[in-house]
């Protein structure tokens, strides 16, 4: 007699374990970084060339998106503005990701020593006080004493995103200094150096990967906000939150130059979070 197994229920699945959502937001990513690197492949017009006739078009066949109040294309525009806000948010989230290892590595790896336990507690301590500000109030601090414009953005929001890859490499080198592996390498008289880079950072910073790729989509938002409250890349670049900003005053007569810059940030930010929490399931699996 044969017997039916039911399918164990869950997430739809595509391939050896991905999930129907990560498919998705995975050709999502894939397409905004294509616009990032090949714009001209998806959009081949100019996106700073102007049409006063033009302007004010909604959406049609001959401009998908609509145009802007100088006869702008908006597809083109945001096609031509993924290079800028992915390399905003990439640039910010490696700056921000190198700082919170140098922080984490410095406060975790001291040990027992007095040097060791003297970086900890500062280390801790400046990060407490850098978690009482919201991120996004932290970087406009930053972009205070350095001025606006996109570089400015990009440091403002690394520095402001440091502390929570600090504070989660902090965590994971104490975890793995503490475990048998580290302690055999130094009772075998294993020096400090060789202790850290053989067998605590492989370690301690996989972790690292998932929050960096969980944190793009938030630095693309924050990069967006800053730009949004003119404090990032000046206009008329063909920047998502700077075409926010620069639509928010034709919001109820001329939708299209906000909802789709706006959908741009949305759908990124999304795409990179599903990554993000697919790999942080996968690790999990595998641990």
């Amino acid at each position: 007699m044969t017997t039916l197994v039911e399918p164990p229920r869950g997430r739809a699945r595509v391939g050896a374990g991905v999930t129907a959502p990560e498919a998705v937001a995975g050709l999502a990513l894939a397409l905004v970084v294509l616009a990032a690197l090949a714009p001209q492949v998806l959009a081949p017009g100019d996106p700073l060339a102007i049409s006063p006739a033009d302007a004010f078009t909604a959406p049609s066949l001959a401009h998908p998106f609509g145009t802007d109040e100088s006869g702008r294309g908006i597809w083109t525009r945001v096609v031509h503005g993924a290079g800028a806000s992915l390399s905003i948010g990439a640039a910010a989230t490696l700056i921000g990701t190198g700082l919170g290892v140098l922080l984490g590595v410095a406060a975790g790896f001291g040990g027992g020593r007095l040097p060791g336990r003297i970086a900890d507690v500062g280390v801790s301590r400046l990060l407490e006080v850098l978690f009482a500000l919201p991120g996004l109030l932290l970087a406009l601090v930053v972009i205070a004493f350095t001025g606006p414009g996109a570089v400015p953005a990009t440091i403002a929001v690394g520095l402001a995103t440091a502390p929570g890859y600090a504070r989660i490499v902090r965590s994971q080198v104490v975890r793995v200094r503490r475990s048998a592996m580290v302690e055999a390498a130094v009772v075998l008289g294993r020096r400090p150096r060789t202790v850290l880079l053989r067998h605590v950072l492989p370690n301690a910073l996989a972790p690292v990967v998932v929050l960096a790729t969980l944190g793009l989509g938030q630095a693309v938002v924050w990069a967006s906000s800053l730009s949004y409250l003119g404090l990032g890349a000046p206009p008329p670049a063909p920047e998502w939150g700077a075409m926010l900003s620069a639509g928010r005053t034709y919001a109820t007569t001329a939708w299209w130059m906000t909802v789709f810059p706006g959908l741009a940030v949305v759908v990124t930010a999304a795409a990179a979070t599903v990554l993000g929490r697919g790999f942080a399931r996968r690790g999990n699996d595998v641990a």
